[in-house]
């Protein structure tokens, strides 16, 4: 898919006003949403019919759980990437979805943006992590890191990252080492640019992959 071709949806969730809500929210954002489905039963049949770019996809589904759901689509021929949508922040759901071959997680009393940025984000191979949740991602890859690289970030992104991994905000960062908030964003741009990641969140995920940060 190349960035000037749509992106093709299908939502996958059980309370038609949800549903209704986030067809509206997309639309409206230029994204194309193909197809809706109301159970995990019906969503199987919608997206491996449709193919869609994305499976927006609830986690408390009837019939067959999202967990489930995205396992079993995750295990077909061309499957579409996968943003499980869910109201709970446990831990446990987090890593299952993970595990399940999800490519985002987003708690749906977040921002709608979030949604938005997650499906943007993964139609073009990225992951993406609902800020309110991305600390379990960060704390299940730190305890099994990748063997440590020479770093290409300096001491002070190096610094700033941990932070950024620990959950703290860009001002709570600027109070906390005594420097601008402009200066913080400054370092975010380098840090991401230096590994190549579409986000601050991303960047966190990156180093704890390659050992750059514990």
């Amino acid at each position: 898919m190349t960035p000037r071709m749509s992106i093709r949806v299908v939502i996958v969730e059980d309370h038609a006003l949800v549903r209704a809500g986030l067809r509206t929210s997309l639309e409206a954002a230029g994204i194309d949403v193909a197809g809706e489905a109301p159970d995990g039963i019906a969503g199987f049949e919608t997206v491996t019919r449709l193919r869609p770019d994305v499976a927006v996809i609830d986690l408390g589904l009837p019939g067959k759980d999202g967990i489930a759901l995205t396992r079993e689509l995750k295990a077909a021929p061309d499957p579409p990437h996968v943003v499980i949508l869910t109201m709970q922040e446990l831990d446990d759901d987090v890593l299952a979805a993970l595990a399940a071959g999800a490519d985002a997680y987003c708690v749906k009393s977040s921002d709608p943006t979030v949604v938005l940025d997650a499906i943007r984000t993964v139609a073009v191979g990225g992951a993406y992590f609902d800020p309110r949740i991305a600390h379990v991602v960060l704390r299940k890859l730190s305890g099994a890191p990748a063997a440590p690289e020479r770093s290409p970030l300096s001491p002070r992104e190096t610094e700033i990252l941990k932070l950024v991994a620990d959950g703290v905000g860009n001002t709570e960062i600027a109070e906390r080492l005594h420097i601008g908030l402009g200066t913080v964003k400054g370092h975010l741009t380098d840090i991401m640019e230096k590994l190549a990641a579409t986000d601050r969140t991303h960047a966190a995920v990156t180093a704890f992959r390659r050992g750059l940060i514990r």
